[in-house]
Formats: structure tokens, sequence, C-alpha cells
């Protein structure tokens, strides 16, 4: 079975619950998992017309209330100029006043979900915003694809929109983006029209699934299929992808087999259980811990059963360099982000620490979420950093209660 490139969502049950897990493949193994409850509430990217509760100066904040009584955070130290729904006498924000909102992060632990009035559409190759009317490029893109892509994009600025080229327009045809940011200009008028008419703490724009989402992101020349058992999921994907990714329509599969089933044939039960799981066993009987902890995430390098024979120098080595390319998919497949240091195995010589730095960062290149490598300290320890997009796998689990060895595949 060929998996390279393969996106699959498909449906999981245990007991009386329901959950809806994605999995991307990327030579024979799965580098991203997803799991949620059909019916939990998707706030992330989602549009409000919100209400300011409270003004919060010591903290240059505010707490904006949207539908169902959620109160969020708003940084008004960071935020553009307001959106407000109503003629307004003043620049302050003051209790009362109603703002078209965005949730740009989810809650966290303790922390309330954010919001901000620089509205984000994003699309496959752009990115269209409300608040900062200029041109940005990915810092991923090469020097050359950056001037072409500048370019092409520089005469979508009129003053209305502010735009964002994505790594994947990369070698895109001028075409497509002009027509991705035709499309996405048109759903930004309508959910701001419409902001005006609706009620207060009423929902405007539902962003697309988060498995949607995640087809958003790939890179576009690495992704060969999407397949799905589900029929309502067949159905969402195709409206999803007609909307934002014509060009990717074609690639959607409708799995109709029942023996084996789309569960078993990609074990997507016993990938997602073992993305849970503190410890991760490579292939040379070497092992990673990883500790997510309050303020960051650990992760340990053992020698395990490692048999390796001769120097210990190269047996240190080829145990890290095997253990960076782990650690890259590992933070993708678990979502791990904010601050990650990892204690791989101590090597004097600087050529292996070299070797091992240059490895790690390729490695973390393939993340389609910004992943820098900023150090290997004197201790030797290794610090990298990944921005927070979306809950990580393990909070996704603990919010869908997740007991996977009573997972079972729908029928």
């Amino acid at each position: 079975m060929e998996q390279n490139g393969t996106f699959i969502i498909t449906r999981q049950r245990q007991e009386e619950q329901e959950l809806i897990v994605s999995a991307y493949y990327e030579d024979g193994k799965a580098v991203e998992l997803s799991c949620f409850c059909p019916e939990e509430t998707e706030l992330l990217g989602s549009i409000y017309i919100g209400k300011v509760k409270n003004i919060v100066k010591n903290i240059e904040a505010a707490f904006i209330e949207i539908e169902g009584g959620i109160l969020c955070y708003y940084s008004l130290r960071e935020q553009e100029e307001p959106l407000y729904i109503k003629e307004k006498t003043g620049s302050r924000l003051s209790p009362g006043d109603e703002l078209l909102v965005q949730v740009n992060r989810e809650a966290v632990k303790t922390k309330a979900p954010a919001v901000t009035c620089n509205l984000n559409f994003p699309g496959k190759y752009l990115v269209l915003t409300t608040g900062e009317k200029k041109l940005g490029l990915s810092s991923k893109l090469s020097k050359e694809e950056k001037e072409r892509l500048r370019v092409i994009a520089e005469p979508f600025l009129t003053g209305e929109f502010g735009v964002i080229v994505r790594t994947n327009a990369a070698q895109a045809p001028e075409e497509l983006l002009r027509e991705e940011f035709e499309r996405l200009s048109s759903i930004c008028r309508k959910v701001l029209t419409a902001g005006k008419h609706q009620s207060c703490f009423s929902r405007v724009y539902r962003e697309p699934p988060a498995y949607a989402a995640g087809i958003r992101s790939l890179k576009k020349e690495s992704l060969s299929r999407i397949i799905t058992d589900d029929l309502e999921i067949y159905e969402t994907l195709s409206e999803y992808l007609l909307t934002y990714q014509p060009e990717d329509r074609g690639k959607l599969r409708f799995y109709t087999e029942e023996s084996p089933d789309l569960n078993r044939l990609y074990k997507v039960a016993s990938s997602l259980k073992a993305a849970l799981q503190e410890r991760v066993w490579l292939k040379s009987g070497a092992y990673l811990i990883i500790q997510p902890t309050e303020a960051l995430t650990v992760i340990d390098v053992n020698t395990g059963k490692y048999d390796g024979r001769g120097k210990s120098r190269e047996t240190f080595l080829r145990i890290n360099l095997e253990a960076a390319r782990e650690t890259a998919r590992q933070l993708r497949l678990r979502n791990l982000s904010g601050i990650i240091v990892v204690d791989f195995i101590d090597m004097e010589e600087e050529a292996d620490k070299k070797a091992l730095m240059e490895l790690l960062e390729q490695e973390l290149l393939k993340d389609p979420v910004k992943t820098v490598l900023v150090d290997m300290t004197p201790l030797g320890l290794v610090e990298i950093t990944r921005k927070k997009v979306r809950k990580t796998l393990k909070e996704q689990a603990k919010a869908g209660k997740i007991m996977l060895d009573n997972f079972k595949p729908t029928c």
C-alpha cells in the first residue's frame, strides 16, 4: 500500500463517544494527526460579533464576550483599528462596544481564547487580511520566488486588504494566485457586510472544519490523495475543495471497501495510540521520552537497547541523527508548540554537533508550521520554538475523552 502524500479522514467510536480523526502520511508514516468531537464548536478562525465586557488597563487588554457567553482575551497593545459594528463617538474602546472579531487562539489550559480585529482569510497560496494593508512573503520562499511573487501580488494591494503570500505559492502560476485572491476577497466582503446586519454574539463566519484546514496547510507538491470512508465528510470536503482549492478536487476519493476498512488499512487507531504515549522507540533500539510541562516540552534521547558496535563517538552520532529525524516528526505529529528542549546524547566533537544541527534544521523545514531551531546551549541542550496553531494532540484527546483501547471504526 502506497501511503506517501495521503491525507485520510475517518470516524472512530468508543462506547457512546464519536470522534473524527485525520491523518497525513509521508514515506509510509503518519506525520500529522488530529482528532475532535463532531458536535464540538470550532472556535479557531471563526468570526463573531462580540461585546466588550471590561477593560483591564494594567495588562493592556479587554475581555470580549462572543456566542455562548465565552469570554475572550483581546490585546489592546497588538490590535489594529477596531471593527466597530455601530457608529461610535471617540476612538477609545469602552465596555458595551460591539466589534467584529476573529478567534486567533484557542483556549489553552487556564488561558481564555484570544480574538483580534485583524481578520484573516487563509487560502492555499495566500492569506487575505483586513488589518495592515501590506504585502507579506513567507520566509521559507527562495529569494528568486519572493521576487517573482512580489511582482504578481503587489497589484492586489488596492488599500482594501493586505496579502500574505504563503510557502505553497512557490512555483504556482499567476492565474491560480489571482483566482484565489478573488475568491478570498469575495468571502471577506460578504463577512464585513453581514457583520453590520446581524445581532450581537452571533457567528458571522465559520472556519472550515479542522480536517479541511489541515489539507490547506500541506505543501501542494506532496499531497497526492485525500481519502474518506464517511459520506458526510466526503460531501463537506467536496464543497470545501470546490470553494477554496478547486485544483485539488480531483484528489478526493470515497473509500467503499468493507475489508480491510480504512481504519485498519492505515492503522489509524494504533498510530493515534502511539502518538499519545510518552516513549517513542527508534529502529536502532534507542528511544525518546517526550514530556510536556507547563512551561515547555522536554525530549530526552536514550540509547536504550541500541546494540551498535564500534567507537562510542560513531554510535552516539548515529543515535542522535536518528533521534533528530524522529524529533522533527513527533513535533508535527503531536502538534507540540512553544519552547521545546531536546537533550541529545552528549558528543565531544564539534563536527558531530554541527552535523546534528544541520540535519535537524533540514528536518524542521518540512514542517508547514513555523518552527525555529534556536541553538545548542553550552550544556548540549538543543532549543527549538514552534508556533502555536491548534491544541496539541494530547489536549484534543483529553477533550474527546479518548480511551484508545476501546476504539472501533464507525461502520
